[in-house]
């Protein structure tokens, strides 16, 4: 009798997964374009100089964006290798109240093809009350360049790149964004996150340009985030996948793992977050029974995507 049971829950999962399918490929409604490109996303001018902020696509996203930032001499057309670029993206709220993102402060040059390699990980959409500018001082011979314009960051519309923020149980917050698969296969994927920590300034700022050690952050190294990605819809029982492999560190500062998608649609990537001890900071074991008809419980700790 049990094994008739379980034939049934089967039959009718395979069922539900069919009849899914067009739902979820209506809800995601945009594709992740064949080619990605640097494009100029914003261009600022200050004393005979312009400054142009490169974006995958032209857009600054919720989540991590790669950045390039080029710098030209206005009446030559020349590219600059300015002696110094400090890059600082700050978000005002309605109060008055800044904070900061995960992001590369001073920049390097890159000479072989004349940009400035930036990241920033926008934590919050712009919006009425979320206001973002993006300051950037720069010297250029004997002039320091003070420049603060605003920037508009859009929603990420391709989900499997979704980023969480949380306080760990140590009382530190903790920023963990996906980087890929951009465009995941049912298959097994090469999971590809970054994970940063705000450090807490330790004096109040006495510097009129914003001060750097009041939006610090850094990379966090030798953590690991233990992986348990489900289908947490009812149809789906909240079923699981095999073959799966926990986030660590690689020498790129990135954390690499592997999630093994069975199916297109909903899945949630729950995770346990552990310091270099082993320590749990944030996140929960999930039930692992399987339960159709009823949502799956996820983590403290989760991303939701869907492809």
């Amino acid at each position: 009798m049990q094994k008739i049971i379980m034939i049934i829950s089967l039959c009718l999962l395979f069922i539900s997964c069919t009849k899914e399918k067009t739902d979820y490929e209506a809800e995601i409604g945009t594709e992740e374009p064949e080619k990605l490109e640097f494009k100029e996303a914003y261009s600022f001018e200050k004393n005979g100089y312009k400054v142009s902020v490169e974006a995958l696509n032209g857009t600054l996203t919720k989540g991590y964006n790669e950045l390039r930032i080029r710098v030209f001499n206005k009446q030559s057309n020349a590219e600059v290798n300015a002696a110094s670029l400090v890059f600082l993206p700050i978000m005002t709220g309605v109060e008055g109240k800044q904070v900061s993102c995960p992001h590369r402060y001073q920049l390097t040059y890159n000479s072989a093809e004349k940009f400035y390699a930036a990241f920033a990980v926008f934590t919050e959409l712009s919006s009425n009350e979320n206001k973002w500018d993006l300051n950037i001082r720069m010297n250029v011979g004997m002039q320091e360049l003070l420049i603060k314009e605003p920037i508009t960051v859009k929603e990420q519309t391709n989900k499997n790149l979704n980023m969480v923020s949380f306080f760990g149980n140590d009382n530190e917050q903790y920023f963990i964004a996906l980087l890929g698969p951009r465009s995941p296969k049912v298959a097994e994927n090469n999971l590809l996150a970054a994970v940063y920590k705000y450090n807490k300034p330790l004096t109040p700022s006495k510097t009129e340009f914003p001060d750097p050690s009041q939006f610090n952050y850094s990379e966090v190294k030798g953590f690991t985030l233990k992986l348990d990605p489900r289908m947490p819809e009812p149809s789906m029982g909240n079923h699981s996948s095999p073959n799966n492999k926990d986030l660590v560190q690689g020498e790129d500062g990135f954390y690499h793992g592997v999630v093994n998608y069975t199916m297109t649609g909903n899945w949630t990537l729950n995770f346990i977050f552990m310091n270099q001890n082993g320590k749990i900071l944030k996140g929960t074991e999930v039930p692992k029974d399987f339960t159709p008809g009823v949502e799956g419980k996820k983590s403290e700790l989760f991303i939701d995507i869907l492809f």
